[in-house]
């Protein structure tokens, strides 16, 4: 009973009245000020908004050390220009992402943000950047916005992870799929990238009623009735998108389960960075979809790989280079609207729509036109032992993405 009343749609009108609130919220408190003009001298100043604490504190951590190091390798410099980084602590969402935000506008002046990580806080802090004229270049996964005319994306559209891996397991799975995530706006998009695709391509969910499962977030840690319920199915595979916590839960939990013998594919979030160490050997044969790999041959990749293992412990993740990244097109941003004339929030938003091709760790890429997300390319991976080290590992590319 606990499993069947979770296999659900997600609860929209929850999700939208917590959005609103946080909006009123952040309205209320940041007024206009700050992001109207520049800094007044040679200093930019950049905030940048991550989960410093909560579920999500290991992503958050990447994104502030990639960009960090980009500031390192580059004197401390965007564009020629001094950078006053100030760090605000998003947490789980919106409570917490809407007092730092507001600290970060009102307090700190900044002259442009970066960051985010849950997809629930851009709703919640997207009207305070646009009331104050703030651009936006954002660095993890990202719901589809109506407006984006000064947001920009470093890293990806939450649901084109499913949409890229969906065509090759619809040819590698011979029948039904189980869908299974956690029931939240980040869950939605990313299970739901899958699921869509899967579907217009003639695929068949092994779910009840062709429904995702849909876990209570952040509550579900034991997910052995969830497999209870996918082995009475007839799937013959499952695909899946959990981070933080969830992430080592699931999959230390699936190994051990029932179903261990079918094929998990799922989102690249589920083995990322820390998360593959906790796992072990659990995570071994995992494949997933992401738009970087540690393993990419290319020079960009070479020096990140290079300058980031000088300070940390372990490879790069894709939310570290998404984040350095961000650093890379502000650079070039601020660069060009220096040679103009005068650097502030307007004339970097303006910029950075002049960008073109970025060399990146991950590939050349570009701003879309109508989505200003990149166009990239997307590539399936593996969790396989590397010497004494399970990693993931470069597969074949899938799909090229954007628009």
């Amino acid at each position: 009973m606990f499993v069947n009343a979770s296999i659900r749609r997600p609860g929209r009108s929850r999700t939208r009245a917590s959005a609103a609130a946080a909006v009123a919220a952040s309205l209320a408190l940041a007024g206009c000020s700050g992001g109207d003009s520049g800094s007044g001298d040679d200093t930019v100043k950049v905030g940048l908004l991550a989960s410093l604490s909560g579920t999500y504190e290991p992503v958050g951590t990447d994104l502030r050390n990639g960009f960090q190091l980009y500031l390192d390798t580059h004197d401390g410099k965007l564009g020629g220009r001094e950078v006053e980084l100030s760090v605000g602590d998003e947490g789980d969402g919106p409570p917490t992402a809407v007092p730092s935000a507001t600290k970060l506008v009102k307090k700190d002046r900044v002259d442009v943000m970066t960051g985010i990580v849950a997809n629930g806080s851009y709703n919640a802090v997207l009207p305070m950047l646009e009331q104050n004229k703030i651009p936006l270049v954002s660095s993890n996964g990202r719901p589809e916005l109506k407006d984006v005319s000064r947001v920009w994306h470093t890293s990806f559209l939450s649901k084109d992870m499913g949409t890229a891996i969906a065509p090759y397991v619809k040819e590698e799975v011979d029948g039904p799929v189980y869908a299974i995530g956690p029931d939240y706006q980040g869950g939605y998009d990313q299970v739901g990238g899958f699921t869509d695709t899967f579907d217009e391509i003639g695929g068949e969910l092994a779910n009840p009623d062709g429904e995702t499962a849909w876990t209570p977030f952040p509550d579900t840690t034991n997910f052995t009735p969830y497999f209870a319920e996918i082995a009475r199915s007839d799937a013959k595979a499952v695909y899946t998108f959990y981070a933080g916590k969830a992430a080592i839960d699931f999959v230390k939990q699936y190994a051990q389960s029932d179903i261990a013998d079918l094929p998990l594919y799922a989102s690249g979030a589920l083995t990322e960075g820390t998360l593959l160490n906790a796992q072990g050997d659990a995570a071994e044969g995992i494949q997933s979809v992401f738009n970087y790999v540690p393993d990419l041959d290319n020079d960009a990749n070479r020096k990140f790989v290079s300058d980031w293992t000088a300070k940390h412990d372990t490879p790069p993740t894709e939310y570290a280079m998404a984040s350095y990244d961000a650093a890379h097109v502000l650079d070039m941003a601020i660069a060009d609207a220096a040679e103009k004339g005068e650097v502030n929030s307007e004339t970097i938003n303006e910029a950075l729509g002049g960008l073109g091709q970025i060399d990146s760790p991950r590939g050349s890429w570009e701003f879309g036109k109508k989505s200003h997300a990149p166009v990239q390319k997307w590539y399936l991976r593996e969790v396989r032992k590397d010497g004494e080290q399970l990693s993931n590992v470069t597969v074949q590319d899938l799909a090229t993405l954007g628009d």
